[in-house]
């Protein structure tokens, strides 16, 4: 079998240019004009208010940020008598499947973490088991995905993809964030399944769209996941599902071994070596992709929150890691381990 996702065509590296400017050549400081100095000096004093106002912004960002993660443990506090209850069965736990994975099923690749995580791999669960069970608890999986700017024109075949093979059975929720709500395209949803639209800004860069996913991710579960689903899967939009990614993904905390570094020495894994960024660190258990993650909601918002909060960190600090929310996750998964792995063979 091929794998459960056609990965994407794009390849880690950044576009280089060059850029040549013409070099003033003067007999003395003195030829220097008067009003050439005093445009030089406005330019100047532009960039320095113009960087002034970014990391005012950053600064202000960071502590409504702060505030709003302390707001919600102070209401974590509330007795639960007095928090509005969902309807019954809606945000069961599901139950534990995991004694009867088949961890001998794939001898010759490693099933289990150093910290007792399985490692799912085809051939070690029975999908009808999981379904059932996880049916049977009604269990109900929000799937963000963020389609702006060009990566817009894959969001078709994700969807449809995923509507062929993503939780069936299952409820699920779609949540597109996207710059273009006007332009979602029609797709033919299944029964229990449903899609909402989250419009999010676009940035200049593509790796602030990444980025800043966090913090949409997070508000998002703040103000209406939780209320609906108690599982999200977290993807980026330029892949297809080309099989199963069913229940068995389903756990407390999972992250994604990344197909491209899963035979690779933690040496020579892409971890963010650079002191200066919150994501630094030197090997790491494994190495993750951050084009799948998912858990508990409240799991995968704490995991949001904690990425945000460090990138907004590196900003105000003009540091940026080395494969931004990438980089981030994969320094969070080293700190708090995931309780389930999804082989390369789920991307």
């Amino acid at each position: 079998m091929s794998g459960y996702f056609l990965a994407s065509t794009h390849k880690k590296g950044y576009l280089k240019t060059t850029c040549t400017q013409p070099t003033d050549t003067f007999t003395s400081c003195q030829s220097l004009s008067a009003g050439k100095m005093t445009r030089q000096f406005g330019t100047a004093l532009s960039w320095l208010k113009g960087r002034t106002a970014g990391i005012f912004c950053c600064h202000l960002l960071l502590v409504v940020s702060c505030t709003s993660l302390y707001l919600r443990y102070l209401e974590s506090l509330i007795p639960a008598d007095e928090l509005p209850v969902a309807r019954e069965g809606e945000l069961r736990r599901s139950v534990n499947l995991d004694d009867t994975l088949d961890f001998t099923a794939r001898k010759w690749v490693e099933t289990r973490t150093s910290w007792e995580a399985p490692i799912i791999w085809e051939g070690m669960f029975d999908p009808d088991l999981y379904d059932q069970k996880h049916i049977q608890n009604q269990s109900s999986v929000a799937l963000t995905v963020f389609a702006v700017g060009r990566y817009f024109a894959y969001l078709k075949t994700f969807l449809t993809s995923a509507e062929r093979h993503f939780m069936l059975g299952l409820k699920v929720t779609y949540y597109v964030f996207t710059d273009q709500p006007e332009k979602i395209p029609p797709v033919n949803l299944g029964p229990l399944r449903s899609l909402k639209v989250v419009l999010v800004k676009k940035y200049s860069r593509w790796h602030d769209d990444s980025m800043m996913r966090m913090k949409a991710i997070s508000d998002t579960i703040e103000s209406e996941i939780r209320h609906r689903c108690n599982y999200v899967f977290c993807f980026h939009v330029d892949q297809q599902f080309k099989g199963r990614f069913g229940s068995e993904a389903l756990g407390d905390s999972v992250a994604l071994l990344h197909a491209g570094f899963f035979k690779t020495p933690k040496e020579g894994c892409t971890y963010d070596r650079n002191p200066k960024s919150t994501a630094f660190m030197t090997n790491g258990d494994y190495y993750y992709n951050a084009a799948v993650f998912g858990g508990l909601w409240e799991n995968v918002q704490t995991l949001a929150d904690y990425c945000f909060l460090d990138i907004m960190e590196d900003k105000l600090n003009e540091v940026e890691a080395q494969w931004h929310d990438e980089s981030h996750l994969n320094k969070y998964f080293w700190l708090h381990k995931p309780s389930r792995l999804l082989s390369p063979k789920y991307w």
